[in-house]
């Protein structure tokens, strides 16, 4: 009595299993026809579409090594000048911004009672030297000792000592320009009471000027002194002022692993001052003949530098040649500018992609189009816009 209902569920569910497969088939063979008609044909021609880039030719040129730093411009010799003693200022002597000679006096304290002693102390130094005279000329006729007159010196060499100990201490109250130089701005007022050490004004000599800078240790080898330098500020943005290495210090700093260097540049027309920050560029080393792209030109990545080489592949059906590009590994040099030296992977004369390189792969066809190409200078001045 159970197997006619067993019997009776077979069919539909034979039925069923034909219809799921029927319509698996169907849609299978529907994907199957819409990609072999409509998505491969897209597929190929956008394959086949070529890319548009920019190229350029690879050209040798003269290389020359530059190492570049931040420096800091400080004078030849520049101090903050201070009287030596305490007073109130009685005269200045000085305007701001002036060139002063060597010993030019420059301000002056009120001296006080100060003459007055130092006319004391000659008075009683003058006395010693006519006592010392005097017994000197007795002791001829031995009416003193020897004694006497050994004191006598005693007390000369003593007033005059004291002499020039008052002497000394009015030149305190006197400041004087150690050296020559521009003056800067004076800090203090006639009247004004100055503590011992406070700075009246700034003195700085400044033709020629150093610019104190640091390099890596591994440039040591190609430094040398009376070696030619440049340096810009920003002060001065298309200036460029020459000059030389005078000096490079003993030791390495052990912190940094970077040598300190001073070089010397003329500045007659005082534009360079102490404080300023420059960089400084030096051409080291023995120039070399190089090949050089625009450094948009090489594709960096963790396997290696690579850039992409056009080349012919045949014509097409209206006999204009076809243009391919194959991607090579090069290797990169130093920088300098817009451009970047290869040491090896290319050839002068190679036309090498400068734009356009993150939709080609090997064997990518494409066209050259240059109305629009990077820059390529080697000393670029961007506009500061």
């Amino acid at each position: 009595m159970m197997r006619a209902p067993a019997r009776a569920m077979i069919k539909p569910l034979v039925i069923l299993f034909l219809a799921v497969a029927v319509l698996t088939g169907g849609i299978y063979g529907w994907h199957v026809f819409v990609a072999k008609k409509f998505i491969e044909p897209m597929m190929k021609g956008m394959a086949s579409a070529p890319q548009t880039v920019s190229t350029t030719i690879a050209v040798a040129s003269s290389w020359q090594h530059r190492s570049q730093a931040l420096g800091t411009l400080r004078a030849v010799r520049g101090a903050d000048l201070a009287a030596q003693a305490s007073g109130v200022v009685d005269k200045i002597h000085i305007e701001s911004g002036t060139e002063v000679a060597a010993g030019t006096v420059l301000l002056a304290l009120k001296p006080n009672d100060d003459p007055a002693k130092l006319a004391q102390l000659q008075a009683q130094a003058e006395l010693a030297s006519i006592t010392l005279k005097r017994d000197q000329e007795q002791l001829e006729a031995q009416a003193v000792s020897q004694a006497t007159v050994d004191t006598d010196v005693s007390n000369l060499k003593a007033a005059r000592a004291q002499v020039a100990a008052q002497q000394a201490l009015i030149e305190e109250k006197v400041v004087r320009a150690p050296f020559a130089g521009r003056l800067g701005i004076r800090l203090v007022d006639e009247g004004q009471y100055l503590a011992a050490g406070t700075t009246v004004v700034t003195l700085q000599a400044l033709d020629p000027i150093f610019i104190d800078f640091y390099v890596p240790q591994q440039a040591l080898a190609r430094l040398q002194v009376k070696q030619a330098v440049s340096a810009m500020v920003d002060a001065y943005p298309d200036a460029a002022f020459s000059g030389t290495i005078v000096s490079v210090n003993s030791k390495v700093d052990a912190a940094s692993r970077n040598v300190q260097v001073r070089a010397s540049f003329a500045n007659a027309d005082r534009r360079l001052v102490p404080g300023m920050y420059a960089t400084v560029a030096i051409d080291d080393g023995d120039p070399s003949t190089l090949v050089t792209l625009p450094q948009s030109a090489i594709t960096h990545n963790p396997y290696g530098d690579t850039v992409y080489l056009v080349q012919k592949s045949g014509t097409d059906d209206k006999g204009n040649p076809k243009l391919t590009v194959v991607q090579r590994f090069v290797k990169p040099g130093d920088t300098r500018g817009d451009q970047i030296a290869v040491k090896s992977g290319i050839a002068v004369g190679d036309e090498v992609v400068t734009a356009g390189q993150m939709k080609l792969r090997n064997g990518s066809p494409v066209v050259i189009n240059n109305k629009i190409v990077p820059s390529n200078d080697s000393n670029p001045t961007p506009l500061n816009e």
